[in-house]
């Protein structure tokens, strides 16, 4: 492999900006902003707008859509349309 090609890669703390969880991992991105996690280390921080910990496919808190009204008014709108000759 070439050298000096590849970015960076070191721990980061994403930082979910909807439920305020917090997690470590490995990432190529950094930022200027910081923050002491627990094992008394500093460690660049990533604000993300949603992350499994806020995502309502994660979180079982999913929006129940009214699917009935929406056929009923579908087949209002389309009554007689291709009928039988």
């Amino acid at each position: 492999m070439k050298a000096d090609i590849h970015p960076k890669y070191g721990p980061v703390v994403f930082n979910d900006l909807a439920s305020g969880e917090q997690f470590l991992t490995r990432s190529t991105r950094s930022s200027d902003k910081t923050v002491e996690w627990a094992d008394g280390n500093t460690y660049p921080v990533i604000d993300v707008e949603i992350s499994a910990a806020s995502h309502p496919f994660y979180t079982g808190k999913q929006r129940i859509m009214d699917t009935a009204g929406r056929v009923e008014r579908f087949n209002a709108r389309f009554k007689g349309f291709g009928g039988k000759k």
